[in-house]
């Protein structure tokens, strides 16, 4: 099966206290499909400019990423610059250069339309919409956003959430978009504007997820070497939807599994700069972090 990821490709400069990379290979869609590309084969719709570097695309065919719906348009490539202090939780930006991607009006190919899951990965909500009635019968569609969306553009992102089975969202967006403190109460709130399924992503803290009445709360994978965090979440992301793509049905033993197989994409990640890392992988490394999860959280009935 196929899962479709519509999102950014940008060229990153990042900075943090273990070192620096200019230009690097970065934006939602390309981390997400990426960690997608272990279990099935993602199709992106993005927009990338006249100066993209040819080896870029190049890596991402070699992860069997079908780039059939990266726009070239005239100009340069989206840029995003910024550098982390040593929590290494949040990142300060320093530049942001829009350029091809502030016009970016997502067109989906034909032969994408019959796709049956979708991530809608961090863009504006209203392109999120437009894709999604683009497409002819989705089964699953699952969406990211983020603050500078529920801040500026609540009304759209609510009617976006309508249509979404899963909202992926962090700990402090959830807290936003509800209005509300305690983040189990935040969940219930946003079940209400539509998603049947929210999964809170907390950084080194894990995540927690809400689905039907169940609360599932997975903690991280004890990562020692983390030098870059730019990109887990949305490595989370595409773990979390290539697996459920992958077994082609949702119920709760299948959100589990997803949410540590997300969980063990973004440590990956985070352990080098940009996506060296995540990229060079194998699935079997997948399957060994896997089962260490599934170990260190395991206990015995009293």
């Amino acid at each position: 099966m196929s899962l479709l990821i519509v999102g950014s490709i940008a060229l990153d400069t990042i900075e943090t206290p273990f070192g620096k990379v200019k230009e690097t290979l970065g934006g939602s869609a390309v981390y997400s499909s990426i960690a997608a590309s272990y279990f099935i084969k993602p199709c992106i719709v993005a927009v990338v400019g006249e100066d993209f570097p040819k080896s870029y695309l190049s890596l991402l065919k070699r992860h069997n990423i079908d780039i059939t719906g990266v726009e070239v348009a005239n100009g340069k490539t989206f840029r995003w610059s910024g550098h982390y202090l040593y929590d290494l939780n949040s990142a300060q930006t320093i530049e942001t250069q829009l350029n091809v991607f502030k016009s970016f009006n997502p067109k989906i190919p034909q032969q994408y339309k019959n796709i049956k899951n979708i991530f809608l990965a961090n863009i504006d909500p209203e392109l999120q919409y437009h894709v999604y009635k683009q497409m002819l019968q989705p089964e699953i569609v699952a969406c990211d956003t983020m603050n500078y969306w529920i801040e500026n553009k609540k009304t759209q992102l609510k009617r976006t959430l309508k249509i979404v089975d899963i909202l992926l969202i962090n700990e402090t967006e959830a807290r936003q978009l509800a209005e509300e403190s305690n983040i189990i109460k935040a969940a219930k709130c946003i079940h209400k504007m539509g998603p049947k399924t929210i999964v809170i992503k907390r950084g080194e803290y894990g995540a927690i997820c809400s689905y039907k009445d169940n609360i599932f709360i997975v903690p991280s994978y004890p990562v020692e070497n983390v030098f870059d965090p730019t990109g887990a979440g949305d490595s989370f992301a595409g773990g979390f939807m290539g697996y459920v793509t992958k077994v082609g049905k949702f119920n709760n033993k299948i959100l589990r599994k997803a949410i540590i197989l997300g969980t063990v994409m973004g440590s990956f990640c985070v352990e080098k700069f940009g996506v060296k890392k995540i990229s060079s992988i194998t699935y079997e490394d997948i399957l060994q972090r896997y089962k260490e999860i599934k170990k260190i959280t395991h206990f015995e009935n009293l």
